[in-house]
C-alpha cells in the first residue's frame, strides 16, 4: 500500500453559498465514509485561507517568521486528504470522486517510501 496526498485546489475568494456548499460537504462526507470502510482513509481536513499562513525562513543563524503565503496566486491549497491505497490508479479514482462533487481540481502526490 502507498500513501497519497490529495490536495484540493481552490480559487481565492468567498466560498459558495450555503445551499451549494452544504450539498458538497454532504457528498464529501459520503466519500470519507466509503474510504473509511475500505480502510483507505488516513486523514483529511480543510485549511484556513492563505492569509492565515506564516512563513519561517532562515536568516543567518536565526529564523524569521513572516505573515502570508509562500506564493501569491489566484488559487491555493484549500484542503488535504491523505489516503492509503494500492497504487496511483486507485488514488486517481478517489481524486476523481472529490473532483466530481466539488468541481475543483485536485493534485495527487505520492509520499516517498512504502507504508
Amino acid at each position: 500500500m502507498k500513501l497519497y496526498a490529495l490536495n484540493m485546489i481552490q480559487p481565492v475568494g468567498d466560498p459558495p453559498p450555503p445551499e451549494v456548499l452544504d450539498k458538497v460537504m454532504a457528498d464529501i462526507a459520503e466519500i470519507r465514509r466509503d474510504l473509511e470502510l475500505e480502510e483507505s482513509w488516513v486523514f483529511g481536513r480543510g485549511f484556513h485561507g492563505p492569509e492565515a499562513s506564516t512563513m519561517v525562513r532562515p536568516r543567518g543563524d536565526d529564523c524569521v517568521a513572516t505573515d502570508g503565503p509562500w506564493t501569491e496566486g489566484k488559487e491555493h491549497i484549500g484542503g488535504i486528504t491523505i489516503i492509503q491505497v494500492e497504487d496511483l490508479d486507485a488514488a486517481l479514482r478517489v481524486a476523481a470522486r472529490f473532483v466530481k462533487v466539488t468541481g475543483l481540481p485536485m493534485e495527487v502526490r505520492p509520499f516517498q517510501g512504502e507504508v
